[in-house]
């Protein structure tokens, strides 16, 4: 087998990384374990800064992008799967040291995939994606945490009207915590208070340099932002509160002090959702299949053609995306 077919190609154009529309062939995939014809991907923060060039994502070129997928296993030298299999991919590094999803086949190594959810379509789990499954992690991490608790104090979710934003104020609010929506977009309310969230602070309020120890809010958050947004939720923690940190759109500097963490017993939980275990992996997915209300999840997504990939690149990294995007990779 030997077909031809369109690829997403990160690669050097004038000295940087840059995405560009590519044929490739079967022939040219790594020699591993697993073939999968890909129905769907998804576009997330990290997927615009691939593309574009304006995050030195892929560590190696030529890289197929895309860090998510959900498709049909063709072929299979491991036992683990036959072909006919329904599987999806989240993370292990495709799009950066892997070549990824925004391709209609793919070789990827077995322990690289999961059996798609029985809740969700194919279209349905990359309208989670990376995003979404990331925010499930966020969520069990919090609640094994313990500082939070249904109907009790504010939990903050940065970056809200995002795709990990969205997802995570959908869960949270199924499980009945009051969640406060951190965003720069008015015009996004309306959204948001439909996913569950019940209250609102305008990003910039977060941005604004404040002392190390402010008033007491948060029991505990998810942020997806980073920089000073991260450093001010931090200082607006409860004691014994807890924020996740899993994303950087608005920088990777984190220019705070100790204080929250010594005085008030303040924590701050880190989150790779790229090489988690299997373990966490599925705890996540059990989460989103009882708790993300399809409705929602629909409200969220637009399903759009790969061939709209360059565009799509720069709306997400200029904030213009609201909620998940579901990439069509047979359409380019």
């Amino acid at each position: 087998m030997d077909r031809s077919f369109t690829a997403m190609v990160i690669d050097t154009v004038d000295g940087k990384p840059k995405g560009l529309f590519k044929d490739l062939s079967i022939g040219d995939l790594p020699d591993y374990d697993v073939l999968v014809e890909i129905a769907y991907s998804a576009l997330n923060y990290k997927d615009g800064l691939a593309i574009t060039g304006k995050g030195r994502i892929a560590r190696r070129m030529p890289m197929i992008g895309g860090i998510d997928l959900a498709g049909t296993v063709l072929e299979s030298r491991s036992p683990k799967w036959q072909p006919g299999d329904k599987v999806i991919l989240n993370g292990w590094g495709l799009s950066e040291t892997e070549w990824g999803a925004y391709a209609r086949y793919q070789r990827v190594k077995a322990e690289w995939l999961i059996p798609l959810p029985e809740a969700f379509s194919m279209q349905e789990a990359m309208a989670i994606g990376t995003a979404g499954y990331t925010s499930a992690l966020c969520v069990d991490a919090l609640e094994k945490w313990g500082s939070i608790k249904p109907g009790e104090g504010e939990v903050l979710v940065t970056g809200a009207a995002g795709g990990v934003g969205s997802v995570a104020i959908a869960l949270l609010c199924a499980q009945g915590y009051n969640v406060t929506a951190s965003t720069g977009r008015p015009q996004t309310h309306e959204y948001l208070a439909m996913l569950g969230a019940t209250g609102f602070i305008d990003r910039a309020t977060l941005q604004e340099k404040g002392p190390p120890l402010q008033k007491e809010r948060w029991t505990g958050g998810i942020d997806s932002v980073g920089s000073d947004t991260l450093v001010n939720a931090l200082a607006q923690t409860v004691r014994g509160g807890a924020i996740v940190a899993c994303g950087l759109a608005g920088g990777a500097d984190l220019n705070g002090t100790v204080m929250p963490h010594i005085l008030r017993s303040v924590t701050l939980i880190g989150m790779d959702s790229v090489v988690a275990p299997l373990e966490q992996r599925l705890a996540a997915w059990k989460r989103l299949a009882r708790d993300l209300d399809k409705e929602k999840l629909n409200k969220m997504t637009t399903v759009e053609p790969m061939s709209k990939l360059p565009q799509l690149a720069e709306d997400i990294i200029a904030g213009k995306i609201r909620g998940r995007v579901v990439i069509d990779v047979a359409q380019v």
